[in-house]
């Protein structure tokens, strides 16, 4: 089975990025062909044979990853599955796409693979990068609903038959809407404990723009994925958690802000997925009303 790899960068982390480019390049089993997207940015000096492509200005992580798709091809068809690694995180173990590679030919129905992510100092996985409401054990693989964005495999069947990343989601919640197209096309999704990207413990929330974006695109999912009658129940049911927080003024001011963007601008194209999907859901643990 043949791997590539999509790697985004604004340039700003030489030193990660290459010792990403060179766990990449330790992968057991046969090489995977590397193209390296500078989003809006020069690409740093990379070693011979990965590819690179420099964007003008940035798309956004949606957008910079489409273009590193389109790179193998149309969706990805030079290769059978694409990962997806964020550029200051590292693959500490030799064996990650090879376990790929056995978990996509095992199982035909295995669409999405999202790794576990670990602080490289502590070891500790966030709750947040756990993509299932049950995420006090991350050591648990389990069948998922969604996966996180900079740490995935993809298979390139999926891209074909539902689509790309939302580009106009520019950050956040990109890797639910492909979730939800791929799931509503008969696709699984898996997380998997024992595939490891690390990566150093963030705090997204720190920008503002995190909760104008989170608030924004929650909405453009719910419009363009869910039945008419689940987008009110979903979207109230995250505005009363986005208050159960309690965020700070400006946080939630910038909150509001996303929300009412959501709501009067376009979308993109609605597909609301059936209801046998929304059964499928829940039963995978997480009804899309949460």
């Amino acid at each position: 089975m043949k791997l590539g790899a999509v790697i985004i960068t604004m340039g700003n982390r030489p030193a990660e990025l290459r010792a990403l480019l060179d766990s990449v390049a330790k992968q057991d089993g046969d090489r995977i062909e590397v193209v390296v997207v500078g989003n809006g940015a020069p690409v740093p000096d990379v070693p011979a044979g990965v590819r690179t492509v420099e964007l003008p200005e940035n798309l956004g992580i949606p957008g910079g990853r489409n273009v590193g798709i389109e790179a193998f091809g149309p969706s990805g068809a030079d290769v059978d599955a694409l990962l997806f690694l964020d550029d200051d995180g590292l693959l500490p173990l030799s064996d990650t796409a090879e376990l790929c590679r056995q978990a996509f030919e095992s199982d035909p129905e295995l669409g999405i693979i999202s790794f576990r992510i670990a602080d490289p100092d502590t070891g500790v996985t966030q709750r947040r990068h756990v993509p299932r409401l049950r995420a006090s054990d991350p050591m648990r693989s389990s069948r998922v609903t969604t996966f996180l964005g900079g740490a995935n495999a993809v298979r390139s069947k999926v891209i074909a038959e539902v689509g790309p990343l939302p580009s106009q989601f520019f950050y956040a919640h990109e890797e639910t809407d492909l979730a939800w197209r791929a799931l509503d096309a008969g696709w699984m999704i898996d997380y998997r404990a024992d595939m490891v990207l690390n990566h150093p413990t963030t705090a997204p929330s720190r920008h503002a723009v995190y909760h104008r974006m989170v608030a924004r695109n929650r909405v453009w999912l719910a419009r363009r994925n869910l039945p008419a009658p689940l987008v009110p129940v979903y979207l109230g049911v995250w505005l009363l958690l986005t208050l159960l927080r309690k965020p700070s003024g400006p946080a939630l001011k910038a909150w509001f802000g996303g929300f009412r963007e959501g709501w009067s601008t376009p979308c993109g194209t609605r597909r609301p997925m059936r209801w046998r999907t929304v059964w499928r859901l829940t039963r995978l643990g997480r009804p899309p009303v949460i």
